[in-house]
């Protein structure tokens, strides 16, 4: 009999004990907080509660796997930026933050993919034998690059007939993104 596979659609249930062990409860065994952090970096949404309460504990693991990363050095977190979250929740401005570091970091994402899109559309070795696996190597080293953050290579783009005519670069999407971004961290700072 054949085991059904787990619906990744919906997040990963992971259980804390008492123990403060963690149970992954689709494979059945224990996880570490680096084996969550790899979860996610896959793409894999993860729901973390209490075994005995129920409380959602997401959050508090979520921000324990950062602080691990920078502790150990792998900063993407600048001092000025740590300093302005931290100012944040002392602030009536701590209410608008959430919503712009999401749209920060979806204006990131749309960046990227722009940029992988266009790297991809304006190619000539597409037709060349063995350009599939040379682009894989490309996406593998960007995801590396850059966190995995929006660098998937499917929809518009994926297929250079499919590209659309906008002969923008991606240093003129990196510019916009940049001119956004200081129009929000000038609203920001007005409010």
């Amino acid at each position: 009999m054949t085991k059904a596979r787990p619906d990744t659609s919906e997040p990963l249930l992971i259980k804390r004990y008492a123990s403060r062990r963690l149970y992954n409860t689709e494979t059945s065994d224990y996880v570490t907080l680096e084996d969550i952090a790899g979860f996610i970096r896959t793409g894999r949404e993860v729901k973390i509660v209490d075994l005995k309460s129920g409380d959602d504990l997401t959050r508090q693991y979520l921000l324990q796997i950062i602080a691990e990363h920078e502790s150990r050095g792998d900063t993407i977190l600048p001092i000025e930026v740590l300093n302005d979250l931290v100012r944040s929740y002392a602030t009536k401005t701590g209410s608008v933050v959430p919503d712009f570091l999401t749209m920060s970091f979806e204006m990131l994402k749309q960046g990227q993919s722009k940029m992988v899109e266009n790297m991809t559309a304006m190619n000539p070795m597409v037709k060349m034998p063995g350009f599939e696996a040379m682009r894989a190597q490309q996406e593998v080293f960007l995801k590396a690059m850059t966190g995995g953050i929006g660098t998937q290579w499917s929809g518009p783009g994926a297929d250079p007939r499919e590209a659309d005519s906008d002969d923008r670069t991606a240093a003129q999407e990196l510019d916009d993104i940049k001119r956004q971004l200081a129009d929000l961290q000038s609203k920001l700072s007005k409010m």
